[in-house]
Protein backbone atom coordinates (compact mmCIF):
# COMPACT_ATOMS: atom_id res chain seq x y z
CA UNK A 1 0.00 0.00 0.00
CA UNK A 2 1.44 3.44 -0.92
CA UNK A 3 2.63 5.39 2.13
CA UNK A 4 3.21 8.98 3.10
CA UNK A 5 5.55 10.20 5.81
CA UNK A 6 4.49 12.55 8.59
CA UNK A 7 6.50 13.84 11.53
CA UNK A 8 5.88 15.17 15.01
CA UNK A 9 8.01 15.97 18.07
CA UNK A 10 8.75 12.26 18.55
CA UNK A 11 9.93 11.55 15.02
CA UNK A 12 8.59 10.28 11.69
CA UNK A 13 5.95 7.67 10.89
CA UNK A 14 4.58 6.17 7.70
CA UNK A 15 0.84 6.33 7.07
CA UNK A 16 -1.38 5.02 4.27
CA UNK A 17 -1.31 7.63 1.51
CA UNK A 18 -5.12 7.75 1.33
CA UNK A 19 -5.70 8.02 5.10
CA UNK A 20 -7.53 11.11 6.31
CA UNK A 21 -6.00 10.73 9.76
CA UNK A 22 -2.42 11.68 10.54
CA UNK A 23 0.49 10.89 12.82
CA UNK A 24 -1.19 12.06 16.03
CA UNK A 25 -4.14 9.74 15.43
CA UNK A 26 -1.78 6.88 14.61
CA UNK A 27 0.09 7.25 17.88
CA UNK A 28 -3.18 7.47 19.84
CA UNK A 29 -4.42 4.27 18.20
CA UNK A 30 -1.26 2.52 19.30
CA UNK A 31 -1.37 3.94 22.81
CA UNK A 32 -5.07 3.47 23.65
CA UNK A 33 -6.47 0.20 22.28
CA UNK A 34 -8.64 -0.01 25.40
CA UNK A 35 -12.40 -0.34 24.91
CA UNK A 36 -12.67 -1.01 21.20
CA UNK A 37 -15.49 1.53 21.11
CA UNK A 38 -15.94 4.68 19.03
CA UNK A 39 -17.33 8.08 19.87
CA UNK A 40 -21.09 8.41 19.48
CA UNK A 41 -22.08 10.22 16.24
CA UNK A 42 -23.75 12.96 18.28
CA UNK A 43 -20.42 13.95 19.82
CA UNK A 44 -18.55 13.77 16.50
CA UNK A 45 -21.14 16.07 14.91
CA UNK A 46 -20.90 18.52 17.81
CA UNK A 47 -17.11 18.63 17.61
CA UNK A 48 -17.31 19.33 13.86
CA UNK A 49 -19.76 22.17 14.54
CA UNK A 50 -17.35 23.66 17.06
CA UNK A 51 -14.53 23.46 14.50
CA UNK A 52 -16.73 25.14 11.91
CA UNK A 53 -17.55 27.98 14.31
CA UNK A 54 -13.84 28.49 14.98
CA UNK A 55 -12.96 28.51 11.26
CA UNK A 56 -15.81 30.90 10.50
CA UNK A 57 -14.65 33.31 13.22
CA UNK A 58 -11.02 33.17 12.11
CA UNK A 59 -12.10 33.85 8.53
CA UNK A 60 -14.26 36.81 9.56
CA UNK A 61 -11.32 38.31 11.43
CA UNK A 62 -8.86 37.65 8.58
CA UNK A 63 -6.78 35.05 10.40
CA UNK A 64 -7.43 32.37 7.73
CA UNK A 65 -7.61 33.01 4.00
CA UNK A 66 -11.17 32.87 2.67
CA UNK A 67 -10.55 29.93 0.28
CA UNK A 68 -8.96 27.83 3.00
CA UNK A 69 -11.67 28.72 5.49
CA UNK A 70 -14.38 27.75 3.00
CA UNK A 71 -12.67 24.40 2.39
CA UNK A 72 -12.38 23.77 6.14
CA UNK A 73 -16.04 24.63 6.71
CA UNK A 74 -17.07 22.39 3.81
CA UNK A 75 -15.11 19.54 5.40
CA UNK A 76 -16.83 20.28 8.72
CA UNK A 77 -20.24 20.08 7.06
CA UNK A 78 -19.30 16.72 5.54
CA UNK A 79 -18.35 15.50 9.01
CA UNK A 80 -21.63 16.81 10.40
CA UNK A 81 -23.48 14.91 7.67
CA UNK A 82 -21.77 11.68 8.74
CA UNK A 83 -19.66 11.16 5.63
CA UNK A 84 -16.32 11.20 7.48
CA UNK A 85 -17.28 9.52 10.77
CA UNK A 86 -15.48 6.31 9.86
CA UNK A 87 -12.15 8.12 10.11
CA UNK A 88 -12.65 9.14 13.78
CA UNK A 89 -10.65 6.22 15.11
CA UNK A 90 -9.36 7.12 18.56
CA UNK A 91 -10.76 5.12 21.48
CA UNK A 92 -12.93 7.28 23.77
CA UNK A 93 -10.87 6.12 26.75
CA UNK A 94 -7.61 8.00 26.36
CA UNK A 95 -5.09 10.05 28.25
CA UNK A 96 -4.53 13.71 27.53
CA UNK A 97 -7.98 15.12 28.43
CA UNK A 98 -9.23 14.60 24.86
CA UNK A 99 -6.23 15.87 22.90
CA UNK A 100 -6.07 12.69 20.81
CA UNK A 101 -9.68 13.08 19.71
CA UNK A 102 -9.19 16.78 18.99
CA UNK A 103 -6.16 15.99 16.83
CA UNK A 104 -7.95 13.12 15.09
CA UNK A 105 -10.63 15.63 14.09
CA UNK A 106 -8.08 18.30 13.12
CA UNK A 107 -6.21 15.86 10.86
CA UNK A 108 -9.32 14.55 9.13
CA UNK A 109 -10.69 18.02 8.44
CA UNK A 110 -7.31 19.38 7.32
CA UNK A 111 -6.78 16.52 4.88
CA UNK A 112 -10.31 16.75 3.51
CA UNK A 113 -9.91 20.51 3.08
CA UNK A 114 -6.64 19.88 1.26
CA UNK A 115 -8.45 17.51 -1.10
CA UNK A 116 -11.12 20.11 -1.78
CA UNK A 117 -8.40 22.62 -2.62
CA UNK A 118 -6.70 20.19 -5.01
CA UNK A 119 -3.80 19.28 -2.70
CA UNK A 120 -2.69 15.85 -1.49
CA UNK A 121 -3.52 14.38 1.88
CA UNK A 122 -0.63 15.18 4.18
CA UNK A 123 0.19 18.36 2.23
CA UNK A 124 -0.04 20.49 5.34
CA UNK A 125 1.59 23.42 3.59
CA UNK A 126 -1.90 24.17 2.31
CA UNK A 127 -4.17 23.46 5.30
CA UNK A 128 -2.47 22.44 8.53
CA UNK A 129 -4.05 20.58 11.50
CA UNK A 130 -2.44 22.96 14.01
CA UNK A 131 -2.00 26.24 12.13
CA UNK A 132 -5.50 26.29 10.63
CA UNK A 133 -7.82 23.69 12.21
CA UNK A 134 -6.66 24.38 15.77
CA UNK A 135 -6.02 28.10 15.34
CA UNK A 136 -6.84 30.06 18.53
CA UNK A 137 -8.07 26.87 20.19
CA UNK A 138 -7.08 24.30 22.76
CA UNK A 139 -8.45 20.84 23.38
CA UNK A 140 -9.38 22.23 26.77
CA UNK A 141 -11.99 24.63 25.39
CA UNK A 142 -12.99 22.79 22.20
CA UNK A 143 -13.61 19.37 23.74
CA UNK A 144 -15.90 20.38 26.66
CA UNK A 145 -17.77 22.78 24.39
CA UNK A 146 -18.50 19.92 21.99
CA UNK A 147 -19.67 17.83 24.95
CA UNK A 148 -22.15 20.53 25.92
CA UNK A 149 -23.41 20.99 22.36
CA UNK A 150 -24.01 17.24 22.01
CA UNK A 151 -25.57 17.14 25.46
CA UNK A 152 -27.98 20.00 24.72
CA UNK A 153 -29.17 18.33 21.52
CA UNK A 154 -29.72 14.99 23.23
CA UNK A 155 -31.45 16.55 26.24
CA UNK A 156 -33.87 18.26 23.88
CA UNK A 157 -34.61 14.90 22.24
CA UNK A 158 -35.01 13.18 25.61
CA UNK A 159 -37.41 15.86 26.84
CA UNK A 160 -39.58 15.38 23.73
CA UNK A 161 -39.56 11.59 24.20
CA UNK A 162 -40.57 11.93 27.84
CA UNK A 163 -43.39 14.26 26.85
CA UNK A 164 -44.79 11.65 24.45
CA UNK A 165 -44.37 8.88 27.01
CA UNK A 166 -46.15 10.97 29.63
CA UNK A 167 -49.01 11.75 27.25
CA UNK A 168 -49.51 8.08 26.42
CA UNK A 169 -49.49 7.16 30.11
CA UNK A 170 -52.23 9.77 30.57
CA UNK A 171 -54.19 8.18 27.73
CA UNK A 172 -53.95 4.84 29.50
CA UNK A 173 -55.06 6.56 32.71
CA UNK A 174 -58.28 7.57 30.96
CA UNK A 175 -58.68 4.24 29.16
CA UNK A 176 -58.34 2.28 32.41
CA UNK A 177 -60.25 4.75 34.61
CA UNK A 178 -63.15 2.37 35.40
CA UNK A 179 -61.17 -0.83 35.91
CA UNK A 180 -61.18 -1.75 39.59
CA UNK A 181 -58.13 -3.61 40.91
CA UNK A 182 -56.27 -4.40 44.10
CA UNK A 183 -53.39 -2.14 45.10
CA UNK A 184 -50.34 -3.83 46.57
CA UNK A 185 -47.84 -2.75 49.20
CA UNK A 186 -44.82 -4.91 50.03
CA UNK A 187 -46.20 -7.20 47.26
CA UNK A 188 -49.20 -7.97 49.50
CA UNK A 189 -52.85 -7.11 48.85
CA UNK A 190 -53.66 -3.59 50.02
CA UNK A 191 -56.82 -1.63 49.22
CA UNK A 192 -58.93 -1.26 46.07
CA UNK A 193 -57.99 1.32 43.47
CA UNK A 194 -58.38 1.67 39.72
CA UNK A 195 -55.87 0.68 37.11
CA UNK A 196 -56.19 4.21 35.72
CA UNK A 197 -54.95 5.62 39.02
CA UNK A 198 -51.82 3.50 38.74
CA UNK A 199 -51.06 4.88 35.29
CA UNK A 200 -51.85 8.39 36.45
CA UNK A 201 -49.07 8.05 39.01
CA UNK A 202 -46.64 6.91 36.30
CA UNK A 203 -47.59 9.95 34.22
CA UNK A 204 -46.89 12.27 37.17
CA UNK A 205 -43.44 10.76 37.72
CA UNK A 206 -42.61 11.22 34.04
CA UNK A 207 -43.86 14.81 34.18
CA UNK A 208 -41.30 15.52 36.91
CA UNK A 209 -38.59 13.90 34.78
CA UNK A 210 -39.64 16.08 31.85
CA UNK A 211 -39.27 19.21 33.98
CA UNK A 212 -35.94 18.10 35.41
CA UNK A 213 -34.55 17.42 31.93
CA UNK A 214 -35.67 20.90 30.82
CA UNK A 215 -33.82 22.43 33.79
CA UNK A 216 -30.84 20.20 33.05
CA UNK A 217 -30.37 22.01 29.74
CA UNK A 218 -30.04 25.29 31.63
CA UNK A 219 -27.15 23.85 33.62
CA UNK A 220 -24.86 23.10 30.67
CA UNK A 221 -25.53 25.86 28.15
CA UNK A 222 -22.56 28.02 29.24
CA UNK A 223 -19.39 27.06 27.35
CA UNK A 224 -15.70 27.93 27.68
CA UNK A 225 -14.93 28.21 23.95
CA UNK A 226 -12.33 30.95 23.51
CA UNK A 227 -10.73 30.25 26.88
CA UNK A 228 -7.99 28.13 25.26
CA UNK A 229 -5.75 26.16 27.66
CA UNK A 230 -6.97 27.12 31.15
CA UNK A 231 -9.62 29.77 30.54
CA UNK A 232 -7.41 32.85 30.33
CA UNK A 233 -7.78 33.04 26.55
CA UNK A 234 -4.00 33.03 26.13
CA UNK A 235 -3.09 32.70 22.44
CA UNK A 236 -6.46 33.90 21.12
CA UNK A 237 -7.36 37.47 20.03
CA UNK A 238 -9.93 39.22 22.20
CA UNK A 239 -12.26 39.79 19.25
CA UNK A 240 -12.15 36.08 18.44
CA UNK A 241 -13.09 35.20 22.04
CA UNK A 242 -16.02 37.62 21.96
CA UNK A 243 -17.33 36.37 18.62
CA UNK A 244 -16.76 32.60 18.40
CA UNK A 245 -19.60 31.49 20.70
CA UNK A 246 -22.10 33.63 18.79
CA UNK A 247 -21.08 31.84 15.60
CA UNK A 248 -21.46 28.49 17.35
CA UNK A 249 -24.92 29.55 18.48
CA UNK A 250 -25.90 30.36 14.88
CA UNK A 251 -24.49 27.09 13.55
CA UNK A 252 -26.13 24.83 16.14
CA UNK A 253 -29.36 26.71 16.78
CA UNK A 254 -28.76 26.11 20.50
CA UNK A 255 -28.92 28.70 23.30
CA UNK A 256 -25.21 28.42 24.11
CA UNK A 257 -23.48 31.38 25.74
CA UNK A 258 -19.94 32.21 26.81
CA UNK A 259 -19.35 31.51 30.48
CA UNK A 260 -18.77 34.60 32.60
CA UNK A 261 -15.80 32.85 34.19
CA UNK A 262 -13.90 30.85 31.58
CA UNK A 263 -11.40 29.55 34.13
CA UNK A 264 -14.20 28.07 36.23
CA UNK A 265 -15.85 26.58 33.13
CA UNK A 266 -12.55 24.98 32.11
CA UNK A 267 -11.57 23.34 35.39
CA UNK A 268 -14.91 22.60 37.11
CA UNK A 269 -17.34 20.04 35.67
CA UNK A 270 -19.89 19.93 38.50
CA UNK A 271 -22.67 20.86 36.07
CA UNK A 272 -22.34 17.33 34.65
CA UNK A 273 -22.60 15.75 38.09
CA UNK A 274 -25.81 17.73 38.59
CA UNK A 275 -27.10 16.79 35.15
CA UNK A 276 -26.28 13.11 35.70
CA UNK A 277 -28.23 13.27 38.96
CA UNK A 278 -31.29 14.30 36.96
CA UNK A 279 -30.65 11.58 34.38
CA UNK A 280 -30.29 9.05 37.20
CA UNK A 281 -33.63 10.17 38.65
CA UNK A 282 -35.20 9.65 35.22
CA UNK A 283 -33.58 6.21 34.98
CA UNK A 284 -34.90 5.31 38.45
CA UNK A 285 -38.47 6.18 37.43
CA UNK A 286 -38.15 4.20 34.21
CA UNK A 287 -36.79 1.24 36.16
CA UNK A 288 -39.71 1.36 38.59
CA UNK A 289 -42.34 1.66 35.86
CA UNK A 290 -40.75 -1.07 33.73
CA UNK A 291 -40.60 -3.45 36.68
CA UNK A 292 -44.23 -2.66 37.60
CA UNK A 293 -45.47 -3.42 34.09
CA UNK A 294 -43.51 -6.65 34.10
CA UNK A 295 -45.16 -7.67 37.38
CA UNK A 296 -48.67 -6.59 36.38
CA UNK A 297 -48.36 -8.65 33.19
CA UNK A 298 -46.87 -11.67 34.95
CA UNK A 299 -48.39 -15.06 34.23
CA UNK A 300 -50.63 -14.51 32.46
CA UNK A 301 -52.43 -17.58 33.82
CA UNK A 302 -50.52 -18.12 37.06
CA UNK A 303 -49.34 -14.59 37.86
CA UNK A 304 -51.04 -11.25 38.39
CA UNK A 305 -52.12 -11.07 34.76
CA UNK A 306 -53.82 -7.69 35.03
CA UNK A 307 -52.16 -6.37 31.88
CA UNK A 308 -51.28 -7.73 28.47
CA UNK A 309 -48.04 -6.34 27.01
CA UNK A 310 -47.67 -6.14 23.22
CA UNK A 311 -46.19 -9.46 22.02
CA UNK A 312 -42.87 -8.60 20.37
CA UNK A 313 -41.03 -11.87 19.88
CA UNK A 314 -40.94 -15.53 20.86
CA UNK A 315 -39.73 -15.80 24.42
CA UNK A 316 -38.23 -19.24 24.64
CA UNK A 317 -36.28 -21.69 22.54
CA UNK A 318 -37.92 -24.61 24.34
CA UNK A 319 -41.27 -23.41 25.78
CA UNK A 320 -43.51 -23.06 22.76
CA UNK A 321 -45.86 -20.10 22.81
CA UNK A 322 -44.11 -18.29 25.67
CA UNK A 323 -43.92 -14.52 25.24
CA UNK A 324 -41.60 -12.57 27.53
CA UNK A 325 -41.80 -8.91 28.69
CA UNK A 326 -38.71 -8.05 26.66
CA UNK A 327 -39.23 -4.31 26.35
CA UNK A 328 -39.60 -3.57 30.09
CA UNK A 329 -36.57 -5.79 30.69
CA UNK A 330 -34.50 -3.90 28.11
CA UNK A 331 -35.54 -0.55 29.61
CA UNK A 332 -34.58 -1.79 33.07
CA UNK A 333 -31.09 -2.65 31.85
CA UNK A 334 -30.67 0.80 30.31
CA UNK A 335 -31.79 2.37 33.59
CA UNK A 336 -29.26 0.38 35.61
CA UNK A 337 -26.45 1.32 33.21
CA UNK A 338 -27.36 5.02 33.38
CA UNK A 339 -27.44 5.01 37.18
CA UNK A 340 -24.02 3.34 37.25
CA UNK A 341 -22.74 5.95 34.77
CA UNK A 342 -24.02 8.64 37.12
CA UNK A 343 -21.67 7.41 39.80
CA UNK A 344 -18.81 7.28 37.31
CA UNK A 345 -19.41 10.85 36.13
CA UNK A 346 -19.61 12.13 39.71
CA UNK A 347 -16.26 10.51 40.49
CA UNK A 348 -14.74 12.03 37.34
CA UNK A 349 -15.97 15.48 38.40
CA UNK A 350 -14.52 15.14 41.89
CA UNK A 351 -11.18 13.78 40.72
CA UNK A 352 -10.37 16.65 38.36
CA UNK A 353 -7.21 18.35 39.55
CA UNK A 354 -6.13 21.99 39.62
CA UNK A 355 -6.86 23.80 36.34
CA UNK A 356 -8.18 21.01 34.12
CA UNK A 357 -10.20 17.83 34.46
CA UNK A 358 -7.97 15.14 32.95
CA UNK A 359 -10.83 12.59 33.12
CA UNK A 360 -12.98 14.50 30.65
CA UNK A 361 -12.87 11.75 27.97
CA UNK A 362 -14.45 9.19 30.34
CA UNK A 363 -16.92 11.77 31.65
CA UNK A 364 -17.89 12.65 28.07
CA UNK A 365 -18.23 9.04 27.00
CA UNK A 366 -20.48 8.13 29.96
CA UNK A 367 -22.60 11.29 29.76
CA UNK A 368 -23.26 11.08 26.02
CA UNK A 369 -23.75 7.32 26.17
CA UNK A 370 -26.32 7.71 28.96
CA UNK A 371 -28.25 10.33 27.00
CA UNK A 372 -28.30 8.22 23.84
CA UNK A 373 -29.47 5.17 25.80
CA UNK A 374 -32.23 7.13 27.55
CA UNK A 375 -33.38 8.68 24.28
CA UNK A 376 -33.60 5.26 22.65
CA UNK A 377 -35.17 3.58 25.68
CA UNK A 378 -37.92 6.18 26.19
CA UNK A 379 -38.79 6.14 22.49
CA UNK A 380 -38.96 2.35 22.25
CA UNK A 381 -40.74 1.96 25.61
CA UNK A 382 -43.43 4.32 24.36
CA UNK A 383 -43.75 2.93 20.84
CA UNK A 384 -43.33 -0.79 21.49
CA UNK A 385 -44.83 -1.20 24.94
CA UNK A 386 -46.95 1.54 26.49
CA UNK A 387 -49.05 2.40 23.45
CA UNK A 388 -50.03 -1.23 22.94
CA UNK A 389 -50.81 -2.08 26.57
CA UNK A 390 -54.18 -3.75 27.14
CA UNK A 391 -55.96 -4.23 30.44
CA UNK A 392 -57.60 -7.50 31.52
CA UNK A 393 -60.67 -6.19 33.38
CA UNK A 394 -62.01 -9.66 34.14
CA UNK A 395 -58.80 -10.72 35.83
CA UNK A 396 -58.62 -7.44 37.77
CA UNK A 397 -62.18 -7.94 39.06
CA UNK A 398 -61.53 -11.59 39.91
CA UNK A 399 -58.59 -10.59 42.12
CA UNK A 400 -60.62 -7.83 43.78
CA UNK A 401 -63.36 -10.30 44.66
CA UNK A 402 -60.85 -12.81 46.01
CA UNK A 403 -58.91 -10.32 48.11
CA UNK A 404 -59.59 -9.86 51.82
CA UNK A 405 -57.96 -6.46 51.65
CA UNK A 406 -61.12 -4.79 50.34
CA UNK A 407 -62.48 -5.10 53.89
CA UNK A 408 -60.54 -1.90 54.61
CA UNK A 409 -63.43 0.11 53.15
CA UNK A 410 -65.54 -1.08 56.13
CA UNK A 411 -63.15 0.16 58.85
CA UNK A 412 -64.53 3.75 59.13
CA UNK A 413 -68.03 2.38 59.90
CA UNK A 414 -67.35 -0.80 61.85
CA UNK A 415 -63.95 -0.26 63.43
CA UNK A 416 -60.69 -2.11 63.02
CA UNK A 417 -61.51 -5.02 65.38
CA UNK A 418 -64.84 -5.96 63.84
CA UNK A 419 -63.42 -5.79 60.31
CA UNK A 420 -60.51 -7.98 61.40
CA UNK A 421 -63.08 -10.52 62.67
CA UNK A 422 -64.85 -10.43 59.31
CA UNK A 423 -61.57 -11.12 57.51
CA UNK A 424 -60.78 -14.07 59.79
CA UNK A 425 -64.24 -15.51 59.22
CA UNK A 426 -63.87 -15.16 55.45
CA UNK A 427 -60.57 -17.04 55.61
CA UNK A 428 -61.96 -19.76 57.88
CA UNK A 429 -65.07 -20.32 55.74
CA UNK A 430 -63.22 -19.90 52.42
CA UNK A 431 -65.57 -17.12 51.38
CA UNK A 432 -65.08 -13.66 49.97
CA UNK A 433 -65.34 -10.68 52.28
CA UNK A 434 -68.44 -9.57 50.36
CA UNK A 435 -70.14 -12.93 51.02
CA UNK A 436 -69.40 -12.76 54.76
CA UNK A 437 -70.56 -9.15 54.95
CA UNK A 438 -73.88 -10.12 53.38
CA UNK A 439 -74.16 -13.25 55.56
CA UNK A 440 -73.76 -11.08 58.67
CA UNK A 441 -76.24 -8.50 57.41
CA UNK A 442 -73.60 -5.76 57.46
CA UNK A 443 -74.46 -4.62 53.92
CA UNK A 444 -76.38 -5.73 50.89
CA UNK A 445 -74.91 -6.30 47.44
CA UNK A 446 -75.88 -2.81 46.25
CA UNK A 447 -74.09 -1.07 49.14
CA UNK A 448 -70.98 -3.16 48.61
CA UNK A 449 -71.00 -2.34 44.89
CA UNK A 450 -71.26 1.37 45.66
CA UNK A 451 -68.37 1.24 48.14
CA UNK A 452 -66.22 -0.54 45.57
CA UNK A 453 -67.23 1.47 42.52
CA UNK A 454 -64.47 3.08 40.40
CA UNK A 455 -66.15 6.45 41.03
CA UNK A 456 -65.79 5.93 44.80
CA UNK A 457 -62.13 4.92 44.36
CA UNK A 458 -61.36 8.17 42.56
CA UNK A 459 -62.70 10.28 45.43
CA UNK A 460 -60.22 11.73 47.89
CA UNK A 461 -61.14 10.28 51.27
CA UNK A 462 -64.65 9.49 52.49
CA UNK A 463 -67.76 11.68 52.57
CA UNK A 464 -70.42 12.16 55.28
CA UNK A 465 -73.16 9.53 55.03
CA UNK A 466 -71.10 7.30 52.79
CA UNK A 467 -71.26 4.40 55.24
CA UNK A 468 -74.89 4.83 56.31
CA UNK A 469 -75.84 1.61 54.55
CA UNK A 470 -73.57 -0.46 56.83
CA UNK A 471 -74.89 -2.14 60.01
CA UNK A 472 -73.12 -3.99 62.84
CA UNK A 473 -72.93 -7.78 62.35
CA UNK A 474 -76.14 -9.54 63.40
CA UNK A 475 -74.36 -12.17 65.45
CA UNK A 476 -72.44 -9.51 67.34
CA UNK A 477 -69.06 -10.55 65.97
Amino acid sequence: MPKRIESDALGERALPRKAYYGIHTLRAQENFPLSGQRWRPQFIIALAQVKRACAMTNAELGHIEEAKAQAIMAACREMEAGRLHGHVLVDPLQGGAGTSTNMNMNEILANRANELLGAEKGDYGTVHPFMHLNLHQSTNDVFPTALKVAGLNLLKELEANLARLQENMQRKEQEFADILKVARTQLRDAVPMTLGMEFGAYAEALARDRWRIFKCRERIKQVNLGGTAVGTGLGAPREYILRVVENLKRITGLPVSRSENLIDATQNMDCFAEAMGMLSACAANLLKIANDLRLLASGPDCGLGELDLPPLQAGSSVMAGKINPVMPEAVAQVALKVMAAGQCVTLCVGMGQLDLNHLLPLLTHEFIDSLVLLCNATRLFDQRCVRGLKARPGRCRELVDQSKALATVLVPALGYQQVEDIVRRAEAEDKTVAQVVMDLGVADARTIAELLSPKRMRKLGSSPGEHDGLRPPRDGK
